[in-house]
């Protein structure tokens, strides 16, 4: 890294500086300044300059000498993950879901709240409201105490954090996320889409830590997917990557709807309904179409293989479009996903010239919210020479 400031602008040379130090503390082991200055190329000078600084703000401690250390041991340092508190918050379909954790994301305290899918843009603030108040509450920590929120939803989101247009939620189009937030904690609020967070989470914590072009799959009530590329989450021009399965012909509209036929079939057979509309089958509903095809049932079986056929084909076009290392499985289904990757794989293997491997997330439901986390974290990283907090 060079350390000469371009332009003049010493301020953002800080700021790099700093970001690299932090980025090699984050490991599991606490480091010497000698060692630090090797890992981010800056110079013994330079390294303890920023060490000072980010140890005088919070962010970093020193660690005690090994015991039996012979002579004077060098000064060694950690990353700080305790000096703050972060928010991150998923409000979907079915649900609110709060996390309060540290600054290396360890969940301290989580709370979700079911909520009806039909419910109004008021009824649905409300069960946020409660969800967040009960998370504080749990993790010990005041509004005030939180650095940074994070905050998932359904929908297209603006850069101001308002929901541009959602189809899935009541009255949930134009809704201003990040106002109604900032009433209930101070600090940076960001709101983004739910899948693009939940791949944002993958690349965090989660199966694709190491992978720098990364398909992930939102498998739910809905299907949306999320997009990493080179290591970062696109978002796109109009911050509109990855809705593919807004083009009919992707299949993503009409794949939950074999599902729901089944459990149309098996329990009320009734008048079809969509599995996106108000009186759709709840996520636990859903569960037992994955059970019963696991057992062998022959239409449950016919069911999920319909199913991951619509999903296949909106998944290969990204995979054909990306070229990507990894295509990651997420979301409420993500827990039935070993009687859906087989299936998959077959069907990518027809449309692709080249099948990435598929692994499926470790987070189920919760990716969202983590992914609300980082997002918050960022949000926080990014002050570090602004004179904000911490």
């Amino acid at each position: 890294m060079s350390e000469e400031p371009v332009g003049g602008d010493l301020s953002r040379l800080r700021q790099l500086n700093a970001s690299a130090v932090l980025r090699e503390l984050r490991g599991d082991q606490p480091l010497t300044l000698t060692e630090l200055s090797k890992r981010t190329g800056l110079s013994r000078a330079s390294t303890e300059d920023v060490a000072r600084d980010l140890l005088g703000r919070g962010w970093l401690a020193e660690v005690a000498p090994a015991l039996g250390s012979v002579g004077r041991p060098a000064r060694r340092y950690r990353f700080n993950a305790g000096a703050g508190r972060l928010l991150g918050v998923d409000i979907g379909g079915h649900k609110a879901l709060a996390l309060v954790t540290d600054l290396d994301g360890e969940v301290l305290s989580q709370t979700r709240i079911a909520v009806e899918p039909e419910a109004g843009r008021r009824e649905r603030l409300a069960v946020l409201d409660r969800c967040v108040a009960k998370a504080l509450a749990g993790a010990g920590v005041e509004a005030g105490q939180i650095w940074s929120t994070g905050v998932a939803t359904t929908g297209l989101v603006d850069g101001s954090g308002k929901v541009m247009l959602s189809d899935s939620l009541p009255e949930w189009s134009g809704v201003d996320l990040a106002a109604h937030v900032r009433r209930l904690v101070p600090g940076p609020v960001r709101v983004e889409n739910d899948c693009k967070l939940a791949a944002l989470a993958e690349t965090w914590h989660g199966v694709a830590r190491y992978a720098k072009d990364v398909v992930f799959l939102l498998a739910g009530l809905r299907t949306g997917a999320g997009l990493i590329i080179d290591g970062k989450l696109h978002r796109g021009f109009a911050n509109w990557s990855g809705e593919i399965g807004a083009l009919p012909a992707a299949g993503w509209l009409r794949a939950p709807e074999h599902l729901t036929n089944w459990l149309e079939g098996t329990a009320q057979p009734a008048a079809p309904s969509s599995a996106t509309s108000a009186s759709s089958p709840a996520p636990v509903e859903f569960e037992s179409v994955f059970i019963a095809a696991r057992a062998g049932d022959p239409g449950a079986t016919q069911a999920v293989r319909d199913y991951v056929r619509d999903l296949a084909v909106g998944t290969s076009a990204l995979v054909l479009t990306l070229d990507p290392q990894l295509v990651v499985i997420g979301g409420g289904f993500s827990r039935s996903a070993d009687v859906m990757v087989e299936p998959l794989r077959r069907e990518l293997d027809r449309w692709c010239l080249r099948t990435p491997e598929i692994r499926v997330s470790a987070f189920a439901d919760e990716g969202v919210a983590l992914g609300a986390v980082r997002l918050a974290l960022d949000a926080v990283e990014s002050t570090i020479t602004t004179g904000l907090r911490p």
